[in-house]
């Protein structure tokens, strides 16, 4: 197989060849670039995924639905680990958060971030210990600390004075001494969408490094000696191919610990580099593999020490759409096909935008293959959308898919498995899809499909 025609199976515009004609072999080589490590095209031409058709999948379960690659997940979490040895991996709930992925984040040995009192909620009731999750957010509730606290969360990250004040008092009253650490905006643009670069002097995240906050946020929690200061904290965006930004993270955020240091006589024993690292969407991406992030931000941070004369901290990182990300792909039914005067053809899917809002929000690309079957038929340039009264309710901006695409055709859209069912709504009381596991030959839900019951059980009026 041709390079040009290995990239058109995910959508690379810069090629004309027929996803669609593929092989099984050929699209099995394909795999590690964008599908869960599972998924091969069987001889007629249906996807599987865990050992399961996407046929049978459909039919057992309905769609749209996220698969998820049970086996492929874990093996991403023992990547990380493996590669960050001597680190502490936190899974960043926020990407994907339910009891069943919570339960193989701990059994495969790593941390939990979460941020808010629901995604706390939802780790305590699935049984993660509490000692080894972080608690972030810039807008934490006396309600959410309090609950933190009692139940004895091992880090919470401090993200503004009032929240110093807030803990302070709680913890104060509870006689407790608290671990955090301090959320530094270190002023780093990262090649990213705007909406998602956190770490820009203008946004709500942090303590600004520029404007000196940063230095007297830690003085405030040494000083008051409290709440127990075990580090800094930096998350730069997501989505992030380049470790550049790190490198420049790491030194601002060194230096911040060399000036405590000197002003305090106090040298903080962890530094926390965020997350954010890139998975492929499409074949113009190309991420690094767990090994390669590890061994470059290892070097970052020995070298930055060495500069700055301290000790290596204990290092942690917080991968979350890494992880769960390309564990999973979304399945759609074809609804309706239409061509517009020529101009280009709509390809309607039975979700869209309540289920997958990042094209919208994000001007987010991604790919999409025909799931059911293979086809002979010439190639043909076409938009995936949803079902949803948006003009904006678009899925894939553009793919080619075989031009007898039709009625009742499975698609599949791979890469779906961070942030589409965590940001997913109810737009047009369109009821949010099921999450089903699959994983050697057998499939389970692990988030079922909401009901239109489920709609009106909340609607008292």
């Amino acid at each position: 197989m041709r390079a040009h025609e290995a990239g058109a199976l995910h959508g690379d515009l810069g090629s004309r060849g027929p996803a669609w004609l593929r092989t099984p072999e050929d699209v099995n080589a394909l795999v590690p670039q964008l599908w869960p490590r599972t998924v091969t095209r069987a001889d007629d031409g249906a996807l599987t995924i865990g050992g399961r058709s996407v046929r049978e999948l459909a039919t057992e379960y309905g769609t749209p639905a996220y698969l998820l690659d049970e086996a492929d997940l874990r093996a991403r979490c023992r990547d990380f680990a493996a590669a960050f040895a001597g680190a502490d991996v936190y899974y960043a709930g926020k990407s994907f958060l339910c009891k069943a992925v919570v339960r193989i984040v701990a059994e495969e040995g790593l941390f939990l971030d979460v941020c808010t009192g629901g995604e706390l909620a939802v780790a305590l009731a699935a049984g993660f210990p509490p000692e080894r999750m972080g608690f972030h957010g810039n807008n934490k509730s006396t309600a959410e600390l309090t609950r933190a606290l009692d139940a004895g969360v091992g880090r919470i990250i401090l993200d503004s004075f009032h929240e110093i004040d807030r803990l302070t008092a709680l913890a104060r009253e509870r006689g407790v001494r608290p671990a955090v650490l301090i959320r530094v905006t270190v002023g780093v643009e990262a090649h990213t969408h705007e909406f998602i670069a956190t770490a820009h002097e203008d946004q709500k995240f942090g303590f600004s490094l520029a404007g000196g906050a940063a230095f007297e946020a830690a003085v405030r929690v040494l000083d008051d000696d409290v709440l127990d200061l075990r580090g800094l904290h930096s998350h730069i965006g997501s989505q992030i191919f380049d470790t550049s930004g790190f490198e420049v993270a790491a030194r601002r955020v060194l230096e911040l610990q060399a000036q405590i240091r000197d002003a305090r006589g106090v040298e903080l024993v962890e530094l926390d580099l965020g997350g954010g690292f890139g998975i492929a969407y499409t074949t113009q991406d190309d991420p690094s593999p767990a090994p390669d992030l590890a061994k470059r931000i290892n070097k970052i941070v020995e070298s930055e020490c060495e500069l700055a004369g301290l000790r290596v901290p204990k290092l942690s990182v917080e991968p979350g759409r890494a992880i769960v990300g390309p564990a999973v792909f979304t399945l759609y039914e074809v609804g309706t096909v239409k061509d517009v005067d020529g101009i280009r053809t709509y390809v309607s899917v039975d979700g869209g935008m309540s289920d997958n809002i990042r094209t919208a929000l994000y001007d987010a690309s991604y790919s999409a293959t025909v799931a059911g079957r293979v086809s002979a038929a010439e190639p043909l340039l076409a938009r995936v959308v949803g079902k949803h009264c948006e003009s904006g309710d678009i899925l894939v901006k553009d793919e080619f898919l075989p031009a007898d695409v039709q009625p009742g055709d499975l698609l599949a859209v791979p890469g779906t498995g961070a942030y589409c069912r965590s940001m997913a709504s109810n737009y047009n009381h369109v009821p949010r899809p099921p999450v089903i596991a699959v994983r050697d030959g057998e499939s389970r839900v692990i988030v079922r499909r909401e009901t239109e019951a489920d709609l009106l059980s909340l609607d008292v009026g």
